[in-house]
């Protein structure tokens, strides 16, 4: 037989010596995608958290793998984002183009695409698109934001309570499913969907303290005047200086007989999350936070006081709950290599899009600023990605179905918008090379009252239009990375100016995107 057959003797005697050998496989995937997570607040993008606040799990997989330093998001808010990963299309092509529009589950998705690839897929932890998952095998969510103590979860069975600190529970419902409930006959996709760090930035209560005696460094634009920049960023009310105290920070105080938005709508929040907390957690957070309350009541603080109290009280929130997810991806990690699923298995870490950690004196998103529009994005597998690289290629949210598709050895279909990195990841010519990513926000007036907004981002240069206002900024980021100064107006920058509006307008076309509404 063999002699008849001399191809078929070859391959079996390959598989006899070789066995079935890892590399041709399909991989499998866990995208752990956090909320909010600044590529600031991860130290090994070096920035200048990095010696207070390290995030070494997080790291091990940047420096196994590679790191990107110019990946974005198309829309720098939550659910847009979430679906574009989902799809691998802009806002305007997946239909998310803001927080009021429902996800339609009915659409191609990358599950949907990975299960006809005979993967078996799940997603625990954060969804937050108003309908239920579509596509997964498995799927044990949050109800919208979550809590970060005690949340509620919905599956296929109904709504329940957990017991726990948020982060820690999605990490254990993940490792269940990898350990107890996935088919190992099957390649799996698995999304692991923190909510961390977003706010209000509750950290577990043994990182109550944990920078307690630090003084977290503050951005050089902490106090930006806004100048010479469009009305877009003087009329926000996304400061820190405007940031109500009872949600974010964690003091509350009702006042009798007062209405008063902030108090009613903020204070109540976090009213709601202190009670869930029990006894022992609220004895934890009284002691952390009601001496700090009280002295910051008597101080009376004003201005730039104010703002940089404000300041060092969510950033320290915000980089325990960090800490946090870092721990959690070590546990990811610790089990993946336990199982030997390590070279099997392509891990991403990214968040759904950045965050502004004081910059500009803010403390949300959505603004094509770096900060909000720039996320992190760190691709981690043995068998297939080079250790120690980093990127500074232009990439984009839309690129991660496409990538993972790769991965899954699954042909892309042509309407994705995004091209897969995966020869990028390996060392290899990336023939996608782009010369501009194209951004589109649309959520106005709701989302701290920011305007409308398009643009595009060169390797060197950013340009963005507040169109319902028909005002516009240009920034040369060689020369101006914190984007303190609007050249639009200069002579000096008419060519570059004139090159990238021609890319919006190119852009546009090739994304189909419809008239600015």
């Amino acid at each position: 037989m063999f002699q008849k057959n001399p191809k078929f003797y070859v391959l079996s005697f390959l598989i006899f010596v070789f066995g079935v050998t890892k590399t041709w496989a399909q991989k499998n995937v866990i995208l752990i995608l956090s909320d909010d997570h600044a590529y600031q607040a991860i130290s090994a993008y070096k920035d200048r958290f990095a010696n207070i606040a390290p995030t070494p799990n997080i790291d091990k997989l940047a420096n196994g793998g590679i790191r990107f330093d110019r990946s974005y998001v198309g829309n720098s808010i939550c659910a847009p984002s979430r679906a574009t990963i989902l799809t691998g299309k802009h806002s305007h092509k997946n239909g998310v183009i803001d927080l009021a529009t429902k996800f339609n589950g009915h659409q191609q998705t990358l599950p949907k695409l990975l299960q006809k690839a005979g993967y078996e897929t799940a997603i625990v932890g954060k969804w937050h698109l108003k309908t239920e998952p579509v596509g997964f095998s498995y799927w044990d969510v949050l109800i919208g934001q979550g809590d970060y103590y005690h949340s509620d979860f919905k599956n296929s069975k109904g709504v329940y309570r957990t017991d726990g600190y948020v982060t820690d529970v999605i990490t254990d419902k993940a490792i269940q499913w990898l350990d107890k409930e996935r088919n190992t006959k099957k390649p799996f996709m698995m999304i692991v969907g923190n909510k961390a760090p977003h706010a209000n930035w509750l950290p577990p209560v043994k990182y109550l303290n944990t920078f307690k005696d630090v003084k977290i460094p503050e951005p050089s634009n902490l106090l930006d005047t806004y100048k010479n920049r469009s009305a877009a960023a003087k009329e926000t009310d996304m400061t820190l200086a405007e940031m109500p105290l009872g949600w974010y920070c964690q003091l509350w105080t009702p006042k009798k007989g007062k209405k008063d938005r902030y108090l009613d709508e903020y204070g109540s929040l976090w009213k709601r999350a202190y009670g869930r907390l029990n006894p022992e957690e609220k004895a934890m957070m009284d002691a952390t936070f009601n001496a700090e309350n009280e002295a910051f009541k008597k101080a009376n603080l004003a201005g730039a006081d104010l703002v940089r109290w404000k300041y060092q009280r969510t950033m320290k929130n915000y980089l325990a709950c960090v800490k946090s997810v870092d721990d959690n991806v070590g546990r990811l990690l610790a089990y993946v290599k336990a199982n030997n699923l390590e070279d099997d298995t392509l891990i991403i870490y990214a968040s759904d899009q950045g965050l502004f950690l004081g910059e500009h004196g803010w403390y949300d998103k959505r603004f094509m600023y770096e900060e909000a529009f720039r996320t992190p994005f760190i691709a981690y597998c043995p068998s297939e990605i080079p250790a120690n690289q980093v990127s500074q290629n232009l990439v984009q949210n839309i690129d991660y179905t496409p990538t993972i598709l790769d991965f899954a050895k699954t042909e892309t279909p042509k309407d994705i918008q995004g091209v897969s990195l995966k020869p990028l990841m390996q060392g290899k010519r990336f023939k996608q090379d782009r010369k501009n990513l194209y951004y589109h926000y649309y959520e106005y007036p709701r989302g701290h009252s920011i305007q409308k907004h398009e643009g595009v981002v060169s390797k060197d240069f950013k340009l963005i239009h507040f169109y319902k206002i028909d005002q516009w900024e240009f920034f040369d980021l060689r020369k101006d990375p914190s984007e303190m100064k609007n050249e639009y107006n200069n002579k000096a920058y008419k060519k570059e100016i004139k090159k990238l509006k021609k890319a919006i307008i190119k852009l546009r076309a090739t994304y189909n995107v419809p008239q600015n509404k």
